[in-house]
């Protein structure tokens, strides 16, 4: 089912790179740093950290390059098919994404060599700031 509202998405500046670490790692303290975007995730099996890639010290495993798209709200919790409405036209193109929901909003990643084409992609049925 698609959003009933069209989404409006901003592409926030900056690369960011996403991080994989053991899973009894501490939070360093390169992850907390601020900047406009970043997530630390824990489960049983692994500590994750997406965060501005020039924060990230060398000998860190990490996929870099991530562009972050910030969808626009609040969307709330009853709205139903955000995540298919951005990913299905994207996934039809071959292009990768990563999406991340917080309380009060999402976040749909992709990796640098794919913004314009995203950005087409999406442009067709959002506004993007």
């Amino acid at each position: 089912m698609e959003p009933t509202k069209r989404l409006s998405l901003a592409l926030l500046p900056g690369k960011l790179g996403i991080c994989h670490l053991n899973k009894n790692s501490e939070i360093p303290e390169w992850a907390q740093k601020e900047g406009i975007f970043s997530s630390v995730s824990r489960t049983q099996d692994e500590l994750s950290i997406i965060c501005p890639q020039e924060n990230i010290p060398a000998g860190v495993l990490f996929e870099g390059e991530w562009r972050v798209f910030k969808i626009l709200g609040p969307l709330g919790f009853t709205l139903t098919g955000v995540v298919s409405a951005l990913s299905k036209p994207l996934s039809d193109e071959e292009i990768s994404i990563f999406y991340i929901s917080t309380y009060e909003t999402d976040y749909l990643m992709v990796e640098e060599e794919n913004v314009e084409g995203a950005k087409k992609i999406l442009g067709k049925f959002c506004d993007i700031k």
